[in-house]
C-alpha cells in the first residue's frame, strides 16, 4: 500500500495513483478505529467539487457503516467550515472531509476533523496514521443518512455578523468562489438589501476552470477584471473547500493576506471590544506583533498548519488565528479557518467605519507602519526541499543580502530574522511537492534583494515555479 501521511491539514494525493479507493479505504478504516475509541456519536461526511469527491464520500460513509458507526452524509458539495460546524451541531464523534483544498485539480485528499470541530492536531493524526493497514477496510451497503448541512452553517454565521449593516451599506462586492463549494453562498446571505454580490465562477468545475484553485493575485486576473470593470467596492475570493480567502481592492491590487489579518484583528478589538491572545504561524507578518505590542495583546507563534493554532485555541482564550496563506479563525465560531467568515467581518468592518478598503488599509500603515511581503514557490521533491534547509542549517550565511542575523528560527523549516525588520523562511511545504521561499521587509526594494539571496541558494537545486 501506498504510505500515507497526514501533512499540514490532512492527507494529500494524485487521483489514481496515490489517492485510490483501497488507499482512501484503508485511511477511513483507521478513522474508524480511532473514532470508536472517542465515543459512539456519529461521524459526519462532506466532500467538495473535485473529481470522484462524491463517490470517495459514499465510500467513506459505505466503511463508516461497516465499523458499526452511524454516518451521515452531505447531500451537496460543501465547504470544509461548513463540515466542521456540522461535527458540532451533530454531537459527533468526528468528521471527514473529502478535499484536496487548494490543491490542483489532479489531486484529492481527507481532512479529519475532531469532536471539538476544527482540525485534528498532531497527536490525533499521528495515531490514525500508526492504525492504517492495521485491520482490513470493512464496509455496509446500507445507506447513510443524508442531510443538508447548509442551514445549520448559515444560521450560525449570520448570529456573527451584522448581516443587516453590511445589506444597508450599499457596497458592491464581485464574488469569485474559483468553482468551489462556496458558490453562490455569499450573493444567497447578503441578498435583500442596497449591498450589491456579484459571483464570478459559482458553477461547480473538477477542473476549476484550469485555475489553481488557491486565491492568491497570480490566480485572480478575472476576479481583478470584474472588479475593474464593474467599479466594485471589493472583491472577495475563496479556495477550492472555501476555508480561505483572497482579496482584491477596488484598484484592482491583491490584497497580501497578511494586511486583511491585521485588519480584522484591529476590527474585533476595536470595533467589537472582544478580547483574547492572538496565534500566527511563523510565515505571518510583523505587523502583527506592531499591533499587538500597541494593543497590549500576546501573540503565539506556532509552525505553519491551522491545526497547531487550532489546538492553541482549544487550550486558552484565543481572539484570531491566522496564517500567510489567508487561513484566519476567530473566537465563537469553531477553531477552524473560514473563509466566508473573514470575508464578511471585513465588510462588516468597511461598513462599520465607513471607509473603503484602501482608506482602511492607509489607516493601518500610518498607525503600524508599512511592509512588503513576498512568497514564492519552487517544485521540489519533499527531500530536495528538506536538503537546502538542512543545509543551511549546517553552513548557515553570515549575512543575508547585506543584513545580518539577529536570530534564527527552526522549528518549521529554516527563518532567518535580519536586522532593519526584514526575514527570510525557506520552508517544504506540507501539502504539495514544492519549496516555499517567504521573505518580508519595509519596502518592496529590500524585499527583491533578500529574494535575490534566497534564489541563489535554490536555483540549479530545483524548478522554479512561480
Amino acid at each position: 500500500m501506498y504510505k500515507v501521511s497526514f501533512g499540514t491539514d490532512g492527507w494529500r494525493g494524485v487521483i489514481a495513483r496515490d489517492f485510490t479507493f483501497a488507499n482512501v479505504k484503508a485511511v477511513i478504516q483507521a478513522i474508524s478505529s480511532y473514532a470508536k475509541k472517542r465515543g459512539d456519536g456519529p461521524l459526519v461526511i462532506g466532500y467538495d467539487t473535485r473529481f470522484f469527491s462524491d463517490r470517495y464520500a459514499m465510500i467513506t460513509a459505505e466503511v463508516i457503516r461497516g465499523n458499526g458507526i452511524p454516518a451521515i452524509l452531505s447531500d451537496r458539495p460543501v465547504s470544509t467550515p461548513v463540515l466542521s460546524y456540522s461535527v458540532k451541531h451533530f454531537s459527533a464523534s468526528g468528521g471527514v472531509m473529502i478535499t484536496a483544498s487548494h490543491n490542483p485539480y489532479y489531486f484529492n485528499g481527507i481532512k479529519y476533523k475532531a469532536e471539538y470541530g476544527g482540525s485534528a492536531y498532531p497527536a490525533i493524526t499521528s495515531e490514525i496514521e500508526a492504525l492504517i493497514g492495521k485491520e482490513i477496510p470493512r464496509s455496509s451497503m446500507d445507506k447513510p443518512v443524508m442531510e443538508n448541512l447548509l442551514p445549520f452553517y448559515k444560521e450560525h454565521i449570520l448570529s456573527l455578523v451584522d448581516v443587516k449593516r453590511i445589506k444597508d451599506s450599499g457596497i458592491s462586492v464581485v464574488f469569485d468562489p474559483m468553482y468551489g463549494t462556496a458558490g453562490g453562498l455569499l450573493e444567497e446571505l447578503l441578498s435583500g438589501g442596497s449591498c450589491r454580490v456579484r459571483t464570478i465562477h459559482k458553477q461547480k468545475d473538477p477542473c476549476f476552470g484550469g485555475l489553481h484553485p488557491e486565491p492568491l493575485g497570480e490566480n485572480l486576473d478575472e476576479l481583478r477584471d470584474e472588479v475593474l470593470k464593474r467599479k466594485a467596492s471589493i472583491g472577495l475570493a475563496t479556495d477550492g473547500d472555501a476555508d480561505r480567502l483572497g482579496v482584491i481592492d477596488s484598484s484592482g491590487r491583491f490584497v497580501e493576506p497578511h494586511k486583511i489579518f491585521g485588519l480584522l484583528l484591529l476590527h474585533l478589538i476595536r470595533n467589537r471590544g472582544w478580547k483574547g491572545d492572538i496565534v500566527k504561524t511563523i510565515s505571518t507578518t510583523l505587523l502583527i506583533d506592531r499591533i499587538a505590542d500597541k494593543l497590549r495583546l500576546k501573540v503565539h507563534e506556532t509552525p505553519v498548519g491551522f491545526k497547531h493554532i487550532c489546538e492553541l485555541m482549544l487550550k486558552g482564550d484565543i481572539l484570531i488565528g491566522g496564517e500567510e496563506s489567508g487561513g484566519i479563525g476567530i473566537k465563537n465560531h469553531i477553531p477552524e479557518r473560514d473563509g466566508i467568515l473573514a470575508g464578511l467581518l471585513l465588510l462588516e468592518m468597511m461598513s462599520v467605519e465607513k471607509k473603503t478598503l484602501l482608506e482602511l488599509l492607509s489607516s493601518m500603515a500610518d498607525e503600524f507602519g508599512e511592509f512588503h511581503y513576498r512568497r514564492l514557490d519552487y517544485g521540489l521533491l519533499p527531500d530536495e526541499g528538506r536538503a537546502i534547509v538542512r543545509m543551511l542549517k549546517d553552513f548557515p550565511p553570515d549575512t543575508v543580502a547585506g543584513r545580518r542575523i539577529l536570530d534564527t528560527k527552526s522549528y518549521d523549516g529554516l527563518k532567518f530574522i535580519l536586522e532593519g525588520n526584514g526575514w527570510i523562511l525557506f520552508r517544504p511545504s506540507g501539502t504539495e511537492p514544492v519549496l516555499r521561499l517567504y521573505v518580508e521587509a519595509p519596502s518592496i526594494m529590500e524585499v527583491d534583494q533578500i529574494i535575490d539571496f534566497g534564489k541563489e541558494v535554490i536555483i540549479g537545486k530545483g524548478r522554479y515555479r512561480g
